[in-house]
């Protein structure tokens, strides 16, 4: 009977030490697998980077295991790659210029080079739009002087581009009525009239133009064959490019202007093997980007490292280099 009563004690001591073994393993297991969550940096919400940085979110949340990510609305490029910088975003959307200026402390980052950014992918093209009142009676960039113009939210790629722009033809600042605001914020103005032209710069069409031309005569700025030859040379970001007639209401022309590349980008930091499944469910899921905005059409892995100005991460690279 005492042998008996022994054996009993220690067969619950064995249960007892195998409940905690497993246990300990489960905690183990569960801390193994713990969801990591991502932050997006966008745009404002009336441009491209927000609904565009909102679908490649839903698909790395959907399709990467143990990861959700979400997009957050920010200032933009110059906005984000600090945001990357102090590591307070993981990935952002960026225009390739800024993504060049920030990682060889050009221009505003100069003295201050955003070290720890790396490309994922260019996305599709991003086209610097000048939209303008049809009654302000501005044709060309030269009209600009004297008018009320909105040159993008303070820090922001739009307002690099503006800048680009006003100074290859001899403008400044000093020349125009400017004005820091963010596309949505613009877009209400020009509707209300209380400025005269926009620079806008995200994927055609713009929600934010779309939404100003439903209710007012607007017209985009025409550059000449010599003024984006001018640019290019100056900025070989800057390519020409032409907005199809009729890609926004009363535009019966072709328009020719230029365009960047919109870029996503990854802090240095995060494992080859996270970057590698967000780029492969990315690529994978695209029919998903497609359906959440048209602009995702031109995310393509054939063409995903054309205009690319920083070095891939290596996950990134990794997808790419499987598909060769």
């Amino acid at each position: 009977m005492i042998l008996t009563m022994k054996k009993r004690i220690v067969l619950s001591l064995l249960l007892v030490l195998g409940l905690l073994v497993v246990g300990c393993s489960s905690n183990q297991e569960a801390s193994k697998t713990k969801t990591k969550f991502l932050s997006i940096a966008t745009g404002g919400t009336s441009g491209t980077y927000y609904p565009v940085g909102g679908a490649i979110a839903k698909v790395i949340s959907e399709n990467v295991d143990n990861v959700e990510a979400s997009a957050q609305s920010t200032g933009a490029s110059v906005t984000n790659s600090r945001l990357i910088q102090k590591k307070e975003v993981e990935l952002a959307i960026l225009q390739n210029d800024i993504a060049s200026y920030a990682y060889n402390a050009k221009n505003d980052f100069e003295g201050n080079a955003v070290n720890n950014m790396r490309g994922i992918a260019t996305l599709y093209p991003e086209i610097i739009q000048i939209v303008v009142r049809s009654e302000s009676g501005i044709k060309t960039i030269d009209d600009l002087k004297g008018k009320k113009v909105a040159v993008g939210a303070p820090g922001s790629g739009v307002e690099a581009n503006a800048k680009q722009i006003l100074s290859t033809f001899g403008l400044t600042y000093d020349d125009i009525d400017e004005d820091f605001l963010s596309f949505g914020e613009a877009a209400s103005r020009l509707k209300d009239r209380q400025i005269d032209a926009a620079f806008l710069t995200a994927g055609v069409p713009t929600a934010a133009v779309m939404d100003v031309a439903a209710t007012q005569d607007i017209k985009l700025l025409n550059l000449t064959v010599d003024q984006i030859n001018e640019l290019n040379s100056k900025y070989p970001f800057l390519t020409g490019v032409e907005i199809p007639a009729g890609t926004y209401n009363g535009q019966e022309q072709i328009v020719n202007t230029v365009a960047l590349k919109a870029t996503l980008v990854v802090q240095e930091e995060l494992s080859e093997d996270l970057v590698y499944n967000i780029t492969k469910a990315i690529f994978e899921n695209r029919d998903a980007l497609v359906e959440a905005h048209a602009r995702a059409k031109d995310i393509k892995a054939e063409t995903a490292q054309d205009g690319m100005t920083i070095p891939l991460h290596p996950g990134a690279q990794k997808y790419f280099d499987e598909l060769k």
